[in-house]
């Protein structure tokens, strides 16, 4: 039996989310655990839900399955809202005002800078010693 979903990517920072949204009971799996057990930190478990609120829709009538790797909590946590705002979109098209409206479907593209020769960090110099 093949189950028909709608899927979205989403990328931030070091971190990539593949989102799936299909028609359910509400259940909200991010690799495998409860979405409030993965999200733990204050405000990420709401902002992931920000997008499905921004639509009008309620958890309860779909189910969403999240497989993400790379980076940290923040990146994860962006990483998923763009991932269920671009399968949102792809559910019902008349939402992609309401999501870009909302922020949800601009990908922030600034990832952390490399390490220059001759410098401690990205653009930290070593101290300047006169002797």
């Amino acid at each position: 039996m093949t189950v028909q979903y709608f899927e979205g990517v989403g990328r931030r920072k070091e971190s990539v989310a593949r989102v799936r949204l299909m028609s359910g009971s509400g259940n909200f799996v991010v690799n495998d655990k409860a979405a409030q057990e993965f999200f733990t930190r204050l405000g990420d478990y709401e902002a992931i839900l920000a997008p499905l609120t921004a639509a009008g829709e309620d958890l309860k009538s779909y189910d969403i399955s999240v497989k993400i790797n790379g980076g940290g909590v923040t990146g994860m946590t962006d990483a998923v809202v763009l991932g269920l705002a671009r399968a949102l979109t792809k559910a019902n098209p008349d939402w992609k005002m309401a999501m870009r409206k909302g922020g949800f479907l601009t990908r922030d593209a600034r990832v952390k800078e490399r390490k220059k020769p001759g410098l401690k960090k990205a653009r930290k110099a070593p101290t300047y010693t006169k002797r």
